[in-house]
């Protein structure tokens, strides 16, 4: 994918999809003024395979940065990458690495009110381009901050990453088909504000890996190339509707609840990949065609898949909705008491 640059202030003002992507960051960098004080904040596994192309790349285009390692998502993550921009006097925050850098960086660049750069490593979920961020020990969901400025993703370094976070990625994907639903229902209950633009865009992501399921299974570059797209899509969407609504529903506080009660938690997406399929059920969907999609791209289906004990999966599904009562969803409209939540799990297979 070539550069692309919006006049909408609130998007990524480019956008860089590639192969050789990180070679070209120092160009990105001074097409959007930047010519100085960059504060590149990664992670010790990360580093070691980036460092030397965006290096090289920031070097030839005379721009100054520094490097700032953290080991995880938490707060004082955040607060030592603030205190770092503010003893550099930093001009930007480049992120690279997975969602956990992407997120401290992009809410460390709010709160210092500079720009952030998205450089992932990995296609495991829409955080890539979102105007949110989920902090460990912080809030059980994701806070507002800010988009990125711009978005760099160099396939051959995604290709590379573990293929489960791939996985987790499409996940993250197929559970804007319930994010949307739900969102749409919370419209016609409680005439909450509906963004038709936003939803789409949220909506077509997750329609886009059911018709490329077996093009990402196949694990070629533009298998991976669609995946990282239609994640910064459903970024954009975020930005769009000035919420994670379109993006996150029922499904998503059913994962944010698995983090809080499961004793190892899995990743994100595949934790929202089991929630569709319950979801996509409750709402009367297609809820075998969120089945067969994740078992296509290799996500779990299954409890099991993802060692979480069926009486954890049955404690979530009951106490997701209290997670954000301001947050009307599907499971809203059903008493989900541990009877009701261990059928539902078990006529779609997750328990």
């Amino acid at each position: 994918m070539r550069l692309h640059f919006s006049t909408d202030k609130r998007l990524p003002s480019s956008i860089l999809i590639n192969h050789d992507a990180l070679e070209r960051i120092g160009g990105v960098c001074s097409e959007l003024g930047i010519s100085n004080r960059v504060l590149m904040v990664s992670d010790p596994t990360v580093i070691k395979i980036t460092e030397d192309k965006i290096s090289k790349s920031l070097q030839e285009s005379k721009i100054d940065y520094s490097v700032m390692l953290i080991d995880n998502s938490t707060k004082a993550s955040v607060e030592q990458v603030k205190d770092e921009v503010r003893k550099l006097k930093s001009k930007v925050i480049l992120g690279v690495g997975g969602g956990g850098v992407i997120d401290v960086s992009k809410l460390s660049a709010a709160q210092e009110n500079i720009p952030f750069i998205s450089v992932p490593t990995a296609a495991s979920h829409d955080g890539i381009a979102s105007p949110r961020a989920k902090i460990n020990n912080l809030a059980p969901f994701s806070i507002e901050a800010h988009g990125p400025i711009a978005i760099i993703a160099d396939i051959d370094v995604i290709s590379k990453a573990p293929y489960r976070l791939t996985a987790s990625g499409c996940g993250d994907l197929i559970a804007k088909l319930t994010s949307v639903k739900d969102w749409e229902l919370a419209h016609l209950r409680t005439n909450e504000n509906f963004n038709e633009k936003a939803a789409n865009l949220a909506r077509e992501s997750g329609q886009t890996l059911i018709k490329k399921a077996e093009l990402v299974k196949k694990r070629t570059k533009k298998g991976y190339q669609k995946v990282v797209e239609a994640l910064i899509n459903c970024g954009i969407s975020m930005t769009l509707a000035g919420s994670s609504r379109p993006s996150s529903g029922s499904e998503h506080l059913f994962s944010h609840k698995l983090d809080q009660i499961a004793p190892n938690p899995a990743y994100h997406g595949e934790q929202c990949g089991l929630g569709t399929i319950i979801m996509m059920y409750l709402h009367d969907g297609d809820w075998r065609k969120i089945v067969d999609t994740l078992k296509i791209v290799g996500a779990p289906i299954t409890a099991k898949e993802i060692h979480i004990d069926r009486e954890i999966i049955i404690k979530a599904l009951c106490e997701a909705k209290e997670l954000r009562k301001d947050r009307y969803t599907i499971l809203d409209e059903k008493r989900m008491i541990p009877k009701v939540a261990e059928e539902v799990a078990t006529i779609t297979g997750v328990i």
